[in-house]
């Protein structure tokens, strides 16, 4: 894998991480973003030890976009505790199958994850581990794809739930393209989701400055129709 670094200091390391690329895995011999990583920063320090590599979020397996991870301990409790509070502004672009009546606003569901299926699903408030999700979209274009209506969503996460995006797109009658586990329509063939974490935000851990990185997604599905 051709490993794509957006910025790297004593303290974080921001990268790309590619669809279908798990961010981290408990198979043995299975490669994910924090072995890589450790492979990277090993190959360039001159202690032979192995590297400290902190996982601050992570991405669904199947979905591309930017990760940052702590390079000590100090910036990983830093940026971890940026993630549990307002620090972190986390952007993603999806293409959905349909149209949305409105053009931007706010979707607010109640939602629960079963553990066996590793599936999440919108649920009653009065469920039984029922969480509040809620994010932010704005239609930034409209197309045509095999006569079927598609749309170019940007989407802020106010919370950040298992599988969010993709059950509360699915929920509005607007499934991501190419979603096999909540797009029951999906077209045989379609090995990426439509799903990017184009941007992120967040103070750096020392300076406290505010640093943005923001990518154009690679994916299938957005090449195909948008870009």
């Amino acid at each position: 894998m051709n490993l794509k670094i957006l910025f790297e200091d004593t303290h974080a390391i921001v990268c790309y991480k590619p669809a279908g690329m798990p961010t981290q895995t408990s198979k043995i011999g299975s490669q994910d973003m924090v072995s890589i990583l450790k492979n990277y920063l090993y190959k360039n320090q001159k202690e032979r030890k192995e590297p400290y590599v902190a996982v601050i979020h992570r991405l669904d397996q199947p979905v591309e976009g930017i990760l940052v991870f702590g390079k000590t301990p100090f910036a990983a409790k830093e940026l971890s505790s940026q993630m549990q509070g307002a620090g972190f502004g986390k952007y993603y672009k999806a293409v959905v199958c349909g149209k949305f009546e409105e053009k931007s606003g706010k979707l607010e569901h109640y939602m629960v994850k079963d553990g066996r299926s590793n599936l999440s699903k919108v649920c009653e408030p009065s469920a039984k581990n029922a969480k509040s999700a809620v994010l932010f979209y704005k239609v930034e274009k409209e197309g045509m794809e095999d006569g079927e209506e598609r749309s170019l969503v940007n989407i802020r996460l106010e919370t950040g739930r298992h599988h969010q995006i993709r059950v509360q797109m699915a929920a509005t009658g607007c499934p991501i393209w190419g979603d096999a586990k909540y797009n029951g329509k999906q077209l045989k063939g379609r090995r990426q989701i439509a799903l990017c974490a184009s941007h992120l935000e967040f103070l750096h851990p020392k300076t406290k400055e505010k640093i943005i990185f923001e990518i154009e997604p690679e994916g299938e599905g957005f090449r195909k129709i948008f870009f």
